[in-house]
C-alpha cells in the first residue's frame, strides 16, 4: 500500500457491532507506565502564588512501621435487655438475613470496632488503630498476637419490626415477658488477623513518585477518615461533612447542600503535602417527614402528595420518632390510612392473667388510646412502615423526623443546580480563610496515630511560582485580528471569519409564548451584522395545542406530519423553539429525528423574552454557523501555518470522553465519544464518532473493533472511522496523533495506556501494516481539589500555569487556568502527559494546551479545558439523549437493535447519524 493511501470506502457511520466482537484487554507482557517529567516551562510572566496544600513534616522515626490487619465480623446472636421502651412491637428472636448481613453494613462496622477498642484495650496493648470501615485496620506498632478474637455486644440504637404490634411474630412466653419492657442488642464475634507490614519509609518512596509508596499514603488517608468519623461526620470518599446547620444551604425540593472538606495526602515536588479543599454534597433536609414530602413534591397540603412517588423516595431513609426518640429505617408505607390500617394487638385476659387474647385495632387508635400520643394530622394519611417483609411495623407519619446527614444521590434539576452554584460559591480570599480555619480546627497533630508517627503539619498555604502565558491572537472576518484581554473577546463589532449562507430553512415552535415572525427578523438582522446571509424562512410550524400533553416522541412525529418530502430534501437547517430552557423532554426525540432519520442540522432555543437581546442572538448564531460548516474565528497561526510541531507534518487531534447515565438512569449504557480534528493544518474544526458501551464502564472498548464480515476482515472501530475522515478532509494520513483524554483518575492511567492506547495503535496497524504514527497522550482532570490563589483578592489571571512545587515528583504534569474566573474560585485543569512520542518541549505543550482553550467555536471566552474534550463531552451528552428517549419510551430493546456484550448483557445500539450530518459539528 502506498504511504499516502487510505481506504475511503468505509461508510461514515458503521453498522451495529456484531455480538461476537470481544473487547480488547491489556497484554500483561507489554505494560506501559506514565512517562517521567522532561523539564519545566519558561515562557510567560512569572507570578507569586499560593496553593491549598499544607506541607507535611517528615516522620521522626522512619524505621517504624504500620501494621495491616484484616477484620472479619460475624453476627452471633440477639441479646435482650430491659433498658429501651418499645414503640409498637416486640421483637422476633429469630435471626434474619438482615441480621446476618449487619456486620457488613456501612455504619455498623465502625461501631463494632469502637466497642472492641473500648472493651479490650488491655488485650490490644493500649494501641489505637485506624479502621477503614470495612475489612482493614492499621496500627502504629504491632499488636500482641497475629490473630485476635473478641466478642462484643452492640446496643441497638435502631428499632426493629417484628411481632405483637401487627400480629406477625410469636415469641416464647419468657421472651414476651422480657420484651414488654426491654429492647435487644446484638452480639458479634470479631476476628483480627495480621496481613502485612507497611514501613514508614514508603512515604519517602511516595515523595519520589514511586508506586511502592502508595500503601503508606493509603494508611495516612484512612487515618484522616477515621479522624473525621470520630467527630460524627458523614464520610464520602476523602471528604467529611459535619452536622452543623451553618454548613447547610437549601436548594429546593427538600434537598440541602452540605458544605464539608476534602483532605488527602499528596506527594509533590516540594515534598509530601496535605491537600484540603471545600466541597459540597447533597443531603436530605432533616426534620419532619411530612414537611420534607411537601417540599420535595412542591405541593401545599398532604392530600396532593403522590404517595407512590413518596414510597420510592422514603425507602431506606432513617428516621427518629418524636414520642420516644427511637431510630428506624423506613421500609415502606402502609397500604391504608392510619385510621383504617388494622393490626392484631395481644392483650391480657382479665379473667386469666396468664392468658392473652387478640383484638383488631387501628394504628391511629392504638397510639391515641394505648400510648396516650395525641395525633393531629395522621388519621387520613398513610403510616411509615419500619418493619421487615411480612412483619410490618407502622408509625404515624407525624411522629417521624428524618435524621440529618442522609445523602441525596439522585440527579438535581437545573433549578437546583443553579441554586447550589449561587449559594455555595466563595471568592478566593473567603475560601482561603475557610481552609485555614479548617486546618486549625481539625487539629490533625492531636490524632494519636499521626502523633505517634511524629507527623506534623504546617498551618500555612504552600507558596510557589507560576507563569502567565501570553494569549494567542484570533482572526475574524474582514481580516481583523485581535489579542483577547483577560481571556475574553466581544463579537458585537466583529464578523465571522467564514460565515454560512442560509437559504432554505424552517422554524418549528413547541412554545406558545414565542413570536416566531419577530424572532426570524431579529435573527436575520443579527446575522447580517455578523456576515451571515439568512433568507426568510421557507416554512414555520406551530405545535397544535391538542398535542402538547402527548408523549415527547408523539409531539415530534405530529410536528413532522406538517412537512412534505420535497421540503425536507432541500432543507438546510431548522430552528426549533422549545418551551423549557433546559431538560426539555422534547429535546432527545427531536435531535434523534433530525440528526439520525432526516439528516438536518438543527438549533434548539428557548428565547422567551430574549428575542431582543443582541448578545443572546449572537451566541445562537455562533452555534448555527459552526454546525453548518462555517468558522467563527481562528488562531492566527492556523492560517500561516506556523503551529510548533503540528504544522510541519499532518497531525490529528483527538478528544475522548465517556458519559454515564444519571443517578436516576444508572442502568443506561454509557456513551463513548471521540472527536477528531479535520482539514489539517487547522486545529479549530472537528467531527465526532459515538458508541454505546456497558453502564458505568469508563474505558472505551470500541476504538478498535476487528470483525469478519462476508469473509472480509474489517475494523468497525472509532479510530478507523476518524482516520479515514482525516484523510478525506486533507488528502494525507496523520503522521502524529495528539490525544486528550477526560474523566479518568490517576488509578486508571495504566488502563488508559494498556487498553485504550493499545487499541489505537492496533487500529493504525490494521489500516496499513507497519503504520505507526507518533502519539502524545494527555489526560485532563477537572475533578481534583487543588486551587491556586494570588496575593490580591481576584482569581488568578487566565493563562496561569504551574509545573513545579505542587506537581507530581516524577511524572510529567502541570496545572493550567486558561480561563478567567468571574465568580467563585477558579479551578485549574490538571494535565498529565502519559506518553510523548512526538517530542514536545514543556513550553510547546503548554502553549498548545493554552491555544486549544481559545478555539471553542460557541464561546467568546477561553474555556477551562481544551476544546476537543469539551466537544467530546457535548457529543456524548447530546447522543445520550437518543438512548434516554428510547429507554424511557420502552421497557424492551431499542428499535435500532441491541448490542450483546460479554456476560450476555444487552444494551441499546446507538442510532446512526445520517450521512449528511455525521461529519459536521452537530454537537456545537
Amino acid at each position: 500500500m502506498e504511504k499516502e493511501s487510505l481506504p475511503t470506502d468505509l461508510p461514515p457511520t458503521p453498522p451495529v457491532i456484531p455480538p461476537d466482537v470481544v473487547p480488547i484487554k491489556a497484554d500483561p507482557r507489554h505494560v506501559r507506565v506514565p512517562m517521567a517529567r522532561k523539564g519545566t516551562g519558561s515562557i510567560g510572566h512569572r507570578i507569586s502564588l499560593s496553593a491549598n496544600h499544607f506541607a507535611v513534616m517528615r516522620p521522626t522515626n522512619m524505621d517504624a512501621c504500620f501494621f495491616h490487619y484484616s477484620v472479619r465480623t460475624f453476627f452471633a446472636s440477639l441479646v435482650y435487655h430491659e433498658s429501651a421502651s418499645l414503640c409498637l412491637v416486640c421483637y422476633d428472636a429469630s435471626v434474619t438475613s438482615e441480621d446476618s448481613r449487619a456486620a457488613e453494613s456501612k455504619g455498623i462496622g465502625r461501631k463494632i470496632m469502637d466497642k472492641v477498642q473500648q472493651t479490650y484495650s488491655s488485650e490490644l496493648s493500649q494501641k489505637v488503630f485506624a479502621y477503614d470501615g470495612a475489612k482493614s485496620l492499621f496500627t502504629y506498632g504491632e499488636l500482641p498476637k497475629k490473630t485476635l478474637n473478641f466478642t462484643v455486644i452492640l446496643e441497638s440504637s435502631y428499632g426493629r419490626g417484628g411481632g405483637d404490634g401487627n400480629g406477625h411474630g410469636s415469641p416464647s412466653e419468657g421472651e414476651r415477658k422480657r420484651m414488654k419492657r426491654g429492647g435487644r442488642s446484638r452480639k458479634f464475634d470479631v476476628e483480627i488477623c495480621y496481613a502485612a507490614k507497611i514501613p514508614l519509609r514508603q512515604i519517602e518512596a511516595a515523595m519520589r513518585g514511586e508506586e511502592s509508596g502508595q500503601g503508606a499514603l493509603r494508611v495516612l488517608d484512612i487515618i484522616l477518615r477515621q479522624h473525621a468519623a470520630k467527630k460524627g461526620c458523614l464520610l464520602v470518599g476523602q471528604s467529611s461533612f459535619h452536622d452543623d446547620s451553618r454548613n447547610f444551604v437549601g436548594i429546593g425540593g427538600g434537598v440541602v447542600g452540605c458544605r464539608g472538606f476534602h483532605s488527602s495526602f499528596r506527594p509533590a515536588q516540594g515534598g509530601l503535602s496535605l491537600n484540603i479543599d471545600v466541597t459540597t454534597t447533597m443531603i436530605l433536609k432533616p426534620g419532619p417527614v411530612m414537611n420534607f414530602l411537601l417540599e420535595n413534591q412542591n405541593v401545599r397540603d398532604p392530600f396532593r402528595i403522590d404517595w407512590q412517588k413518596a414510597r420510592r423516595m422514603l425507602k431506606n431513609l432513617r428516621i427518629r420518632t418524636t414520642h420516644n426518640s427511637m431510630e428506624f429505617k423506613i421500609s415502606g408505607l402502609s397500604e391504608h390510612p392510619c385510621n383504617q390500617q388494622y393490626f392484631s394487638l395481644r392483650v391480657k385476659n382479665d379473667g386469666n392473667p396468664d392468658a392473652q387474647e387478640t383484638r383488631e385495632i387501628t394504628v391511629y387508635e392504638y397510639f391515641r388510646k394505648e400510648k396516650g400520643v395525641e395525633l393531629k394530622d395522621s388519621a387520613p394519611l398513610p403510616c411509615i412502615d419500619v418493619g421487615r417483609p411480612n412483619h410490618p411495623n407502622y408509625i404515624p407519619i407525624e411522629l417521624c423526623s428524618l435524621l440529618s446527614l442522609q445523602r441525596y444521590t439522585k440527579s438535581l434539576s437545573s433549578q437546583q443546580r443553579a441554586s447550589l452554584v449561587e449559594k455555595s460559591r466563595q471568592k478566593p480570599q473567603e475560601r482561603m480563610r475557610t481552609l485555614t480555619d479548617a486546618m486549625r480546627s481539625n487539629r490533625y497533630h492531636e490524632d494519636p496515630i499521626l502523633s505517634a508517627c511524629g507527623i506534623n503539619f504546617s498551618d500555612q498555604f504552600v507558596r510557589l511560582e507560576g507563569r502567565i502565558l501570553p494569549s494567542p491572537t484570533l482572526v475574524f472576518g474582514k481580516g481583523e485580528s485581535f489579542a483577547p484581554r483577560n481571556g475574553w473577546w466581544n463579537f458585537n463589532q466583529k464578523q465571522m471569519l467564514e460565515p454560512s449562507h442560509i437559504q432554505r430553512w424552517a422554524i418549528v415552535n413547541f412554545s406558545a409564548r414565542c413570536d416566531i415572525e419577530l424572532l426570524a427578523r431579529k435573527l436575520a438582522n443579527t446575522g447580517y451584522n455578523k456576515g451571515i446571509h439568512i433568507a426568510a424562512p421557507c416554512a414555520t410550524f406551530e405545535e397544535s395545542p391538542q398535542f402538547r400533553n402527548a408523549s415527547p416522541a408523539v409531539r415530534v412525529d405530529k410536528m413532522f406530519d406538517h412537512y412534505n418530502s420535497c421540503l425536507l430534501e432541500d432543507l438546510e437547517f431548522i430552528l426549533c423553539v422549545l418551551s423549557e430552557k433546559k431538560n426539555s423532554y422534547v429535546y432527545g426525540p427531536w435531535k434523534k429525528k433530525t440528526l439520525s432519520d432526516l439528516g438536518i442540522v438543527t438549533q434548539c432555543i428557548a428565547p422567551s423574552h430574549k428575542i431582543n437581546d443582541q448578545q443572546y442572538l449572537t451566541n445562537v448564531l455562533l452555534k448555527i454557523n459552526s454546525k453548518l460548516g462555517g468558522i467563527n474565528s481562528l488562531l492566527s497561526f492556523e492560517k500561516t501555518p506556523s503551529i510548533p510541531i503540528i504544522s510541519t507534518s499532518p497531525t490529528i487531534i483527538l478528544g475522548l470522553d465517556v458519559s454515564h447515565g444519571s443517578p436516576g438512569h444508572s442502568d443506561m449504557p454509557s456513551i463513548a465519544a471521540v472527536v477528531s480534528s479535520r482539514e489539517w493544518p487547522l486545529i479549530s474544526r472537528y467531527r465526532a464518532a459515538v458508541r454505546t458501551q456497558s453502564p458505568k464502564v469508563e474505558m472505551i472498548d470500541s476504538l478498535f473493533k476487528p470483525s469478519v464480515h462476508e469473509d472480509k476482515k474489517t475494523d468497525l472501530g472509532i479510530i478507523n472511522e476518524l482516520l479515514i475522515d482525516f484523510y478525506q478532509s486533507c488528502g494525507r494520513k496523520p503522521e502524529k496523533i495528539i490525544i486528550f483524554r477526560d474523566g479518568v483518575s490517576e488509578s486508571q492511567f495504566n488502563q488508559v495506556l494498556n487498553i485504550e492506547l493499545k487499541q489505537i495503535t492496533e487500529a493504525c496497524d490494521f489500516i496499513e501494516s507497519g503504520y505507526q504514527p507518533k502519539i502524545t497522550l494527555i489526560v485532563a482532570q477537572m475533578n481534583h481539589h487543588t486551587k491556586l490563589f494570588q496575593d490580591s483578592p481576584e482569581n488568578v489571571p487566565p493563562g496561569t500555569v504551574v509545573d513545579t512545587k505542587i506537581c507530581h515528583p516524577l511524572n510529567f504534569d502541570f496545572y493550567m487556568c486558561a480561563h478567567a474566573g468571574m465568580i467563585g474560585t477558579t479551578r485549574p485543569t490538571h494535565y498529565h502527559i502519559l506518553v510523548d512520542e512526538i517530542g514536545f518541549s514543556a513550553d510547546d505543550l503548554q502553549m498548545l494546551v493554552h491555544s486549544l482553550s481559545y478555539v471553542y467555536q460557541r464561546s467568546t471566552t477561553a474555556i477551562s479545558i481544551v476544546a476537543p474534550i469539551s466537544y467530546a463531552h457535548l457529543a456524548a451528552a447530546q447522543m445520550s439523549q437518543f438512548i434516554k428517549g428510547e429507554y424511557d419510551s420502552s421497557d424492551t430493546s431499542s428499535s435500532h437493535g441491541v448490542i450483546t456484550i460479554p456476560g450476555n448483557l444487552q444494551i441499546p445500539a446507538m442510532p446512526k447519524l445520517h450521512k449528511k450530518v455525521c461529519t459536521k459539528m452537530f454537537f456545537c
